[in-house]
């Protein structure tokens, strides 16, 4: 059998069987060298650039909108408008453990989009908070307590003036249960 030559013309893959053992002879050393360097590229880029980046207006918007998605990637015919703490990255909401949101997490319909931005109640917006800037969003429950503390201290200072009603009322239903922590994470 007769093997080919490779010129500097030539950048293909054998087409062969035969051919396979001789793929290395034949690559160049310019593809090589391309490949190497784009993996090694590839690897200093910081890792936050894998998962999806959150708008500004996660730092400065009281509120967010959110809609569990179905297994298919519909919107729910379930959604609100909640307080939210941007911390570490990700979105932390309390609610009600019995509210769609939190049970939809608990069921493993743990898709998400989330709209951030105030334009007040959903149910009265119009779908004006369809314009706000989206993601989609993986939820997941929070049990970790030093997470709870942080993001309640945090919520505490962004909503001071309700906050004297709330607090306690956040507090308490997640230490007694009837309320939990949902985190959104950017995918």
């Amino acid at each position: 059998m007769r093997r080919k030559r490779c010129d500097s013309e030539s950048n293909v893959a054998p087409r062969f069987a035969g051919d396979a053992n001789h793929w290395g002879e034949c690559m160049q050393r310019r593809s090589f060298l391309g490949l190497s360097l784009s993996a090694a590229a590839a690897s200093l880029l910081p890792l936050r650039l894998a998962h999806a980046e959150l708008p500004e207006a996660a730092d400065t918007s009281a509120l967010i909108y959110i809609s569990p998605l179905n297994r298919q990637g519909g919107e729910s015919s379930c959604q609100a408008e909640v307080w939210f703490q941007h911390h570490e990255g990700a979105l932390y909401v309390v609610t009600a453990a019995s509210a769609w949101r939190a049970v939809a997490v608990g069921k493993g319909l743990s898709r998400a989009r989330v709209w951030i931005g105030d334009v007040g109640p959903w149910k009265n917006s119009d779908g004006a908070y369809r314009a706000l800037p989206a993601i989609q969003a993986a939820g997941s429950l929070v049990g970790d307590k030093s997470v709870h503390g942080a993001v309640l201290a945090r919520m505490g200072d962004k909503y001071s003036a309700e906050w004297r009603t709330w607090g306690p009322r956040f507090r308490d239903g997640l230490a007694d249960g009837s309320r939990v922590m949902l985190r959104y994470t950017p995918v």
